[in-house]
């Protein structure tokens, strides 16, 4: 099965890699002097915990109408996707899977009528170097159609079969990404009030209650308008238990080097990217009314980043 991971961030450069040295026929395309360094001194990957690792993986500056590959992930940040949708249209390959952020799945897929579209998020973080990524990856991915679309499951499972990624199915990826920008958007909006330095709000349960009460209300908003809350472990988010049960995980990410890795770093990296992100969430949640007042006070603590 011949795979391209279309996109050589940190997302892109860890599902390439590892996909890679577990003996898939990987192909990653990456751009300018990322494409040089990595076609070059192959891609290295500086790992959380410890890891360093390097593949001469086969690497591609551009997508011709005429490459064929199985699969197509793309992983390229949100406000690059609509840059990509031609490239896609124009090459013969069938099934394209988006990997991250992404409120655009109906658009995307009636965009790629002709190919089976699906979409994913893989559990990686972290930031690139001039000549490495430096990153955490827990090599599982979420990843399936939206509501509507035909199952693929068995596709997925047999693109990682012989893995150790641990994949999970999920046929409602529309509701899940919408569901992943309510919870992690707050977030980013508390990566710009420390200026980045999360570690100032370790202690601040206050704060850590407002970005709860952004997210609560997000969910509020979807489910009264029939989207379903995902994961399931957020399913109680109306129980007044829910805060106290995820408030000790603010606090690890507030305090923790990983922590810091897996939000803010991005956060302060891709500003332009969770600018766009809330902005497109907001206009989702304005079909159904006025933005709820905890997000809009948490938004409007920000210190001037949001763009």
């Amino acid at each position: 099965m011949r795979i391209l991971v279309y996109g050589a961030g940190v997302l892109g450069g860890n599902l390439a890699s590892n996909l890679y040295r577990q003996g898939k026929d990987v192909t990653l395309l990456a751009r300018g002097k990322w494409y040089e360094e990595i076609k070059r001194n192959g891609l290295s990957i500086h790992h959380y915990f410890g890891r360093k690792t390097n593949v001469k993986i086969p690497v591609i500056d551009g997508l011709r109408s005429d490459d064929r590959y199985d699969v197509i992930f793309v992983v390229v940040r949100y406000t690059q996707i609509d840059s990509v949708v031609q490239p896609l249209k124009d090459n013969a390959s069938r099934n394209i899977v988006f990997v991250g952020n992404n409120l655009k799945t109906d658009e995307l897929t009636s965009a790629l009528s002709e190919k089976t579209v699906l979409f994913a998020f893989a559990m990686s973080a972290g930031h690139r170097e001039k000549s490495y990524i430096r990153s955490v990856s827990l090599n599982k991915i979420t990843v399936g159609n939206t509501k509507g679309t035909p199952l693929q499951e068995n596709f997925v499972r047999n693109v990682f079969s012989g893995t150790n990624f641990k994949v999970v199915y999920e046929s409602n990826m529309a509701d899940w990404l919408l569901c992943h920008a309510a919870s992690v958007i707050p977030i980013a909006f508390a990566c710009y009030y420390a200026n980045g330095d999360i570690k100032k709000l370790k202690r601040d349960k206050a704060y850590i209650n407002r970005i709860m009460d952004a997210t609560i209300a997000a969910y509020t908003v979807l489910e009264d308008n029939g989207h379903e809350i995902m994961p399931d472990s957020d399913k109680d988010f109306r129980n007044p238990k829910f805060k106290k049960k995820y408030t000790p995980f603010y606090q690890f990410i507030f305090a923790t080097k990983l922590g810091k890795l897996c939000t803010s770093d991005h956060a302060m990296n891709a500003i332009d990217e969770m600018s766009a992100l809330n902005r497109d969430f907001k206009e989702y949640i304005r079909k159904y009314g006025d933005i709820p007042k905890p997000w809009t006070e948490l938004e409007r603590d920000t210190n001037g980043y949001l763009e």
